[in-house]
This record gives structure tokens, C-alpha cells and sequence, in this order.
């Protein structure tokens, strides 16, 4: 019940409001009565107790829990100090802190988001392309040296192809052919992508099409000439949810992520008018 009312729209900018609410209390100047009174309640207490365990491995003795108390009070009269003269306003490494710690509480409330099934089929057909796989194949080659068979290539190439595919037995196709120390003769499980770095994009898109468990050819490549068998083709395309569910998920989350805190600046940003006054020097 919960999970279902936190994917609702109208929750998710509730959560952001109320987040909005919390920062707009915090960033509130605290009222000059209050300035001057420093309350470290049981709370603080046990969570300096509880961070000491969790570095030393132990609980503090009397006096060393005595020690972080007064660490406490004197970081936070320093810090009262520092903002009540106004040290931190042009300070650009305690400006980004600031700036971290709002876009936390955004984040925070992002995370509660948590996608269905028919976001995520939604995300996965509005983004296509990028979940995307490619066709994989295992295939055999005989390579034929054009340079060596400039008048003969096609008819070796028929004869070839008629020995490969009349044989009752697999050939010795490693041994078939003309030799490239660049290239071997079988090749398995290898994308799309990776076979046209080894022979190009012109023999790879050829390759895929091929039917499976035949000699063909020859296909042409940046080497020369090849017959080629198929013997695993898996296709391309677009997969199911199922195949890809963690990645689109990430991707979405991603998404919904970057949706709300854009949402959430928006927010902030419409609470001031902004004013913009550009040097002369630098207009257009």
C-alpha cells in the first residue's frame, strides 16, 4: 500500500513540499532570544556516544564522552559566531556545502520513488535505442587473397563453396583458403560491433543476414574476400523487460531523479526575484 501511494505524482510533490517545508524552517534565522542558549539534548548525547562506538569500536568512558560534549558546544558556538558576523556568505567552499545539503534533502525524497512494471515498459519504449542489442554471431571464414586470385576468385570461390557444402564430414576449412596471420578461422560469439572492427562494417552488416549452418559467398572486406558459415546467430533489437529489468531501473531512477530535483530547484528558484545586471563589458 505504501509502495503504491509513494509512485503516485501528487505524493511525489508532496514529499518535495515537505521537504521544501523542513529546509525553509532550518534556513529561517533563529530568533535573537534563542542565539544565545546552546541545549545538548540526550539525542545529540547518545549520537556522539554512538559515533565514538563506531570508530573505537567500544562506548566512550565518562570523561571521554564529558570531552566530545565539550567538542560539540565549542563547534557550535564557533559556527553561531561565524554566521552571526556573516563569514560564511562570500565563503565558496561553505556556499557549495550549503548547496549540497539542499539538493540532499531532494535526493532523499527521490529515493522513496520506486518504479512499476509500467513505468518501466514505458521507459524502455521511449528509450529504444539505448537498450538496444546487438546481433551476435559464431561464424567460420575461408579467406581468398584477391591479390592471388585476380582472375580466378569467383570460379574458386563456386568451387569452394561446392567442396564446404557437399562435405560429409567437416572440412579442414583452417587449412582451405589463403593464409592471414591477422585473421582466424572461427570466431565465436562476437557482436556486430566487434566483427566489423575485425573485417568492417560492410562484411558485418552481410554477415547477420546469412542463414545459419550454410557456406555463402563470398562476402567482401577490407582483406579481400571471405566464405563464411554461420553456425550461431543470435538477433538484434530491442529486449524484453525481463532481459534488462536492473539497468532500465537504474536508468529510470536516473531519470526520476534528475525530474525531481528539477522540479525542486523550480520551487526554490520561484520563492525570489531574480535580478540580473550584466557589466557593460560582457553583453552581448
Amino acid at each position: 500500500m505504501l509502495k503504491s501511494l509513494l509512485r503516485e505524482p501528487l505524493v511525489q510533490f508532496l514529499l518535495l513540499g515537505a521537504a521544501l517545508f523542513a529546509i525553509d524552517a532550518w534556513l529561517r534565522p533563529t530568533a535573537p532570544a534563542a542565539t544565545s542558549e546552546i541545549v545538548v539534548g540526550e539525542a545529540r548525547i547518545r549520537n556522539l556516544a554512538q559515533n565514538f562506538a563506531r570508530t573505537w569500536q567500544r562506548p566512550p568512558t565518562r570523561e571521554e564522552l564529558d570531552g566530545l560534549v565539550e567538542t560539540y558546544i565549542r563547534e557550535e558556538v564557533m559556527v553561531r559566531e561565524a554566521l552571526a558576523v556573516g563569514l560564511d556568505r562570500d565563503d565558496a567552499i561553505v556556499r557549495r556545502r550549503l548547496q549540497q545539503k539542499v539538493e540532499f534533502v531532494s535526493e532523499e525524497a527521490a529515493a522513496l520513488v520506486r518504479p512499476t512494471d509500467d513505468d518501466l515498459n514505458a521507459y524502455l519504449e521511449a528509450n529504444a535505442e539505448a537498450f538496444r542489442v546487438e546481433p551476435r554471431a559464431t561464424f567460420a571464414q575461408v579467406y581468398l587473397d584477391p591479390a592471388k586470385r585476380a582472375d580466378t576468385l569467383d570460379a574458386d570461390a563456386r568451387r569452394l563453396l561446392d567442396t564446404l557444402n557437399r562435405a560429409s564430414a567437416p572440412p579442414d576449412f583452417a587449412n582451405l583458403g589463403d593464409r592471414l596471420a591477422l585473421l582466424d578461422p572461427h570466431y565465436v560469439d562476437n557482436s556486430q560491433a566487434e566483427v566489423a572492427r575485425l573485417f568492417g562494417t560492410e562484411f558485418a552488416q552481410a554477415l547477420v543476414k546469412q542463414p545459419v549452418g550454410k557456406w555463402v559467398g563470398p562476402i567482401r572486406s577490407g582483406y579481400g574476400a571471405h566464405l563464411v558459415r554461420v553456425d550461431a546467430l543470435q538477433p538484434g533489437g530491442t529486449p524484453s523487460l525481463d532481459e534488462v529489468r536492473p539497468l532500465v531501473e537504474r536508468e529510470w531512477t536516473n531519470a526520476k531523479r534528475q525530474a525531481l530535483s528539477k522540479a525542486f530547484y523550480e520551487k526554490l528558484r520561484s520563492k525570489y526575484q531574480i535580478k540580473v545586471r550584466m557589466p557593460e563589458a560582457t553583453k552581448p
